[in-house]
């Protein structure tokens, strides 16, 4: 099926400031639940003003859902839905290599609830044709939210996403098997290790720190350290 999607989209829009009051009196508060969730979380070192979202209705709401503080979760002030069909297609540069380990959504338990995502690394020139045609990295089918459920966990496999210094999220379908063409989601993030030496920057400091001894058995041009990080 031929998708008319426009991407003539920008997030690089005005900044999304979503300064929402969650105060709730003697009532709990999702303060408490911050420790455990945000322990490996990669939020700091996203690059925010570089994130691109094609298909979204709304200019910038990809962005927004992703700069969406853990502990504004399960606010559905701000929703990334999609435009012209269900599929919704997510660029996200970090600020250096990352493990992924997961990744976070949340979306209301209706037929408009992501439901296949493939993801792609180190690659920005992903479009939807491409997306559809490329091998994804890993593939994952999000199961159909419950009503009140917080936010869904997706592990991935770790060890094809070491050295990930970008993140293409392509959200295939939705819950609805053809019938609803709005996709929507109000919270995606992602946990996982940082590593803020670039290669360049592992080199360096390998090679400050060697043994003269050991340049023995190094192969020329090789970037050593810059694997496995």
């Amino acid at each position: 099926m031929a998708h008319n999607h426009s991407h003539g989209q920008s997030c690089n829009s005005e900044s999304h400031d979503h300064d929402h009051d969650h105060s709730h009196g003697g009532e709990h508060t999702h303060d408490d639940d911050l420790t455990p969730a945000i322990q490996s979380s990669l939020y700091q070192h996203i690059e925010f003003d570089k994130i691109v979202t094609f298909n979204e209705a709304t200019t910038g709401s990809g962005k927004a859902v992703i700069q969406k503080p853990w502990d504004q979760r399960l606010d559905t002030t701000t929703v990334l839905e999609s435009d012209a069909d269900e599929q919704l297609l997510i660029y996200v540069p970090f600020t250096g290599d990352v493990k992924l380990h997961s990744i976070l959504i949340r979306a209301d338990p209706s037929p408009g609830a992501p439901r296949t995502l493939k993801l792609f690394i180190n690659r920005d020139d992903v479009d939807f044709t491409s997306a559809a045609d490329l091998r994804a990295v890993q593939t994952l089918e999000i199961p159909l939210p419950l009503p009140g459920q917080d936010v869904l966990e997706l592990p991935v496999k770790r060890a094809l996403f070491n050295n990930t210094h970008s993140l293409t999220l392509f959200i295939e379908d939705n819950q609805s098997d053809g019938e609803e063409d709005v996709t929507s989601l109000s919270f995606l993030g992602f946990k996982g290790d940082f590593t803020q030496l670039r290669k360049d920057a592992v080199v360096a400091f390998y090679e400050a720190a060697a043994n003269p001894a050991d340049h023995k058995n190094l192969v020329p041009g090789a970037q050593y350290g810059a694997v496995g990080l």
